[in-house]
């Protein structure tokens, strides 16, 4: 189940050298959404919906990765900010889980936020799963040529460790995949410090947070050049957001 959103479409602004090499963003948020999850009462809900927008407006990213949300909170974000969106949810226990305190909110799961037009949406559940979750990767193709993927893998706690360690490697083949043909980033909460990054695709994470560092990262295809890292502090999630800035390569 994909929710398909259209929004207003803007280029990264350029000028000089960088019209040959445009700035390319993507900004990582677990937005910690589902109102079940302990993590909840720090959302203060509406204001953690409320902050990333803010964040969002703020950077002005090219794509943002987002997991743990609601279908209909990730409607509102994508409406705010003039995003287009795909959202994918998840199966928990079996059943799909809507969100809660308050409910009415849609479904939970990860999406993709972009700028440019969204052409083509693939997602699907990881073969390898541990616990009551089913983990999900999400992977959009855009406009401007650019696949951005999402996905929020299993914990490394002794009951889910199995189910990361194989997610992690259907990531690493995924994106390899995609790779071969496009340029490709990920944004995602891997639950591990190791990086999934097939060969070819560098690694930033999230590692001088203040909360949970190291776990959330974001890997880029060598067109997208000298990515650097920054991570903004979250008051109403337990993750803080992961930004990383890169120069994305003309295309001859």
């Amino acid at each position: 189940m994909v929710l398909a959103l259209s929004g207003c479409s803007e280029s990264s602004g350029t000028n000089g050298a960088a019209a040959r090499e445009p700035a390319y963003t993507l900004m990582q948020m677990n937005l910690c959404l589902s109102g079940q999850a302990g993590c909840y009462p720090r959302v203060a809900y509406p204001a953690g919906v409320d902050d990333a927008v803010t964040r969002i407006r703020e950077v002005r990213p090219d794509a943002v990765t987002l997991n743990e949300t609601c279908r209909r909170d990730v409607e509102t974000i994508a409406r705010r900010t003039g995003y287009h969106v795909r959202f994918t949810r998840i199966i928990y226990a079996g059943e799909l889980l809507p969100c809660v305190r308050p409910g009415g909110r849609g479904l939970f799961g990860d999406a993709v936020l972009t700028k440019a037009a969204i052409e083509r949406t693939d997602n699907h559940d990881f073969e390898g799963q541990s616990g009551p979750e089913r983990r999900r990767w999400l992977c959009v193709t855009t406009r401007d040529r650019v696949d951005v993927c999402t996905a929020h893998l299993n914990t490394r706690s002794a009951v889910e460790a199995r189910g990361n360690v194989a997610q992690c490697k259907e990531l690493t083949a995924l994106l390899a995949r995609r790779a071969a043909a496009r340029t490709v980033i990920f944004g995602g909460d891997v639950n591990r410090r190791a990086s999934c990054a097939p060969d070819g695709l560098w690694t930033r994470t999230d590692s001088s947070a203040d909360q949970a560092a190291g776990i959330q990262h974001v890997y880029g295809s060598a067109a997208l050049k000298s990515p650097d890292a920054e991570v903004l502090e979250a008051r109403h999630t337990d993750h803080d957001v992961l930004v990383v800035h890169a120069r994305l390569a003309a295309r001859r």
